[in-house]
């Protein structure tokens, strides 16, 4: 058995999350009584509301939090990963899992992270469709056309965000050019075309001011050396000779994330055991996509995390 630790990313978030670990695991509260990212994260995680959950510049440190109390616990109990990755900001915790940074650092990153994520798109019309069943090259094809039909307004913008499974790719951008874009793809075959209730065009080039202000502020954080490999989401792959981590995450908020690729790849590296740490399932359901043969295991709760060490242990 060879296992790959999984990290949930923004969109996973739900009220309640991570109370009752808080309450049975010393690990898990102590990160939650320790996270200071700016506002009180125990009373968001657990009473919300949801809307404020769901923004951005408090997810990102709730989802963190949360994936760095389970890996504690894990870690306490023997359970540590031969690789690891993440959907986008789930990127940040793998990194964390892998050493590359220390529990407050990563709270302070991705606190600061969702704050310029927030800002880069403050009062522009976006939003985020998931696409089923059409392959990459027609719904590549499909956002250009957009683009083209909007390229004489400043807003114009429809780009591939993420490559999730063999059947589902997300595209972002602005609202008007991926509802044209969304129409293409139905004509071109699409199955079916899901608006996705996210708080910005991640994983686009809007989120190129984000990447810049990231790139600021890696110039004064210190980079562990990772103690197994991480697999990017830019890539699909480990890091690349000649590239750095800070330079991999000032791409990474601003293009596509491969995560099918990543999971191909962490299977072609022998990976048959995949745990997804964070609330809800949603990443346990993309490897099933991929590959069906494949164990998984979903941290989401006390009874999901007892689950899993009696049987990993």
């Amino acid at each position: 058995m060879k296992i790959g630790f999984l990290y949930a990313g923004q969109g996973s978030q739900n009220v309640g999350m991570g109370q009752d670990l808080y309450d049975t695991y010393p690990e898990f509260k102590e990160t939650f009584d320790n996270a200071n990212p700016g506002f009180d994260l125990k009373d968001c995680c657990f009473n919300g509301p949801i809307e404020k959950l769901g923004q951005t510049r408090y997810t990102q440190p709730c989802m963190v939090a949360f994936a760095v109390g389970v890996t504690k616990i894990l870690a306490n109990n023997g359970i540590k990963p031969e690789y690891a990755a993440g959907l986008s900001l789930g990127e940040y915790s793998a990194l964390y899992s892998a050493g590359v940074f220390d529990e407050k650092q990563v709270l302070d990153l991705v606190a600061y992270r969702g704050q310029s994520m927030e800002e880069a798109v403050t009062g522009r019309d976006v939003g985020m469709i998931a696409v089923m069943s059409l392959d990459r090259d027609s719904i590549k094809k499909a956002c250009q056309q957009a683009h083209e039909e909007f390229k004489d307004s400043e807003f114009n913008v429809a780009e591939v965000a993420n490559y999730n499974t063999p059947v589902q790719v997300t595209v972002s951008g602005d609202t008007p050019v991926i509802t044209r874009a969304g129409e293409i793809m139905t004509e071109m075959g699409a199955k079916r075309i899901v608006p996705v209730a996210v708080s910005g065009p991640f994983h686009t080039s809007l989120m190129k001011p984000a990447g810049d202000k990231l790139a600021e502020r890696f110039k004064n954080e210190n980079f562990g050396d990772m103690s197994f490999p991480v697999i990017f989401n830019s890539t699909g792959k480990e890091l690349e000779a000649g590239k750095t981590i800070p330079e991999i995450l000032e791409i990474q908020v601003q293009s596509s994330v491969y995560f099918e690729d990543t999971i191909r790849y962490m299977i072609e590296q022998g990976v048959d055991t995949f745990v997804e740490i964070g609330p809800g399932k949603t990443l346990s359901g993309f490897v099933k996509k991929i590959d069906r043969a494949l164990t998984t295991y979903s941290i989401e709760n006390v009874d999901s995390l007892n689950a899993v060490l009696e049987a990993l242990k």
